[in-house]
């Protein structure tokens, strides 16, 4: 006997939907890492890679 009830049987849309959520969510992350990046290097300008080590 399980203390963890049971996930209900997903049927073939609910799952084509799920995984179409899953797939738009990760699209709009990476977008969104993409864009701080950007800004970012666009904040340090275009000489960051000139100063001394």
């Amino acid at each position: 006997m399980s203390i963890y009830p049971q996930p209900p049987d997903l049927t073939e849309e609910e799952l084509r939907r799920r995984n179409a959520r899953s797939r738009a969510l990760g699209l709009f992350l990476g977008a969104l890492v993409i864009l701080f990046f950007i800004v970012t290097i666009a904040k340090l300008g275009g000489n960051v890679m000139n100063r001394p080590i």
